[in-house]
């Protein structure tokens, strides 16, 4: 079984984020750009994010002896095809997306982490394992104070931003889907018995900030309310800090998937 609950940083603006499964996998794209990537991909973020996605679950559903890896370089080129006529793809500011992917294999659960999503494994008799991809926080933080010192959306904040994905897909930077296939061999790849998990979910930065931005739960206690809630409950809590602390809010997709050994 998968629950997923999605919602669009503001009512009216396309959600970037991407879910999906086939029986026996699971696919979360969070789409990435900023301000200028209008003017060199006709398509957008949403498109890029959607079309990745799809290409990743048709391969997943289609092709089960290649690698995670492999099979996002494959869907990272099919989508770079799709538009290398009409856009260009190789601009800084092109459209970009990091991703989560599960896939059951012959007893076990394998997984793939690339850019800022989260992926957490719910383990029977110890604490969840949390899979993160932390190249894009630790390379960010020299810029977060200077992002935070300048208007949103002024020149010198696409100045800044620029320069911060400037360090995108590039050794000693962070790595991320976009145009070049080579980028899926430096995702953060695993595996885990089946018979020791109870689920396991996938999120989007944007509902990952209930932890690593608000701490408003530890990853244990975000297994405990999806439980008990479901992923609505994380994201609610979310858009109220986001609100209560004036943060900008962001595309939130949170793909719970329980009953593992069913599929």
């Amino acid at each position: 079984m998968r629950v997923t609950t999605s919602a669009a940083a503001r009512t009216g603006r396309a959600n970037e984020d991407f879910t999906g499964a086939v029986p026996t996998a699971a696919v979360l794209i969070d789409g990435a750009g900023i301000p200028g990537t209008a003017s060199v991909c006709r398509h957008g973020v949403a498109w890029y994010a959607n079309r990745l996605g799809g290409s990743l679950l048709g391969l997943l559903s289609l092709v089960r002896d290649r690698s995670l890896a492999e099979l996002l370089a494959e869907a990272i080129e099919q989508v770079t095809d799709d538009h290398r006529d009409t856009c260009d793809v190789a601009a800084p500011i092109s459209p970009s997306a990091a991703v989560a992917v599960l896939r059951l294999s012959d007893g076990l659960v394998e997984y793939l982490v690339l850019g800022d999503a989260v992926l957490v494994l719910d383990r029977a008799d110890d604490a969840p394992l949390v899979v993160s991809d932390p190249r894009e926080v630790i390379v960010g933080r020299p810029y977060a104070s200077a992002l935070e010192a300048v208007a949103e959306g002024s020149d010198e904040y696409r100045r800044i931003l620029r320069d911060l994905r400037a360090n995108r897909n590039r050794p000693g930077g962070f790595w991320v889907a976009k145009d070049d296939p080579r980028a899926a061999d430096e995702a953060i790849t695993g595996s885990w018995p089946l018979s020791e998990l109870t689920g396991a979910v996938l999120l989007s930065n944007g509902a990952g900030r209930i932890v690593d931005r608000f701490g408003l739960a530890d990853w244990p206690g975000v297994m405990a309310l999806l439980a008990s809630s479901g992923p609505a409950e994380i994201i609610r809590r979310v858009r109220r800090a986001e609100a209560r602390h004036a943060v900008a809010a962001d595309d939130a997709t949170i793909a719970h998937c329980t009953d593992l050994g069913g599929a």
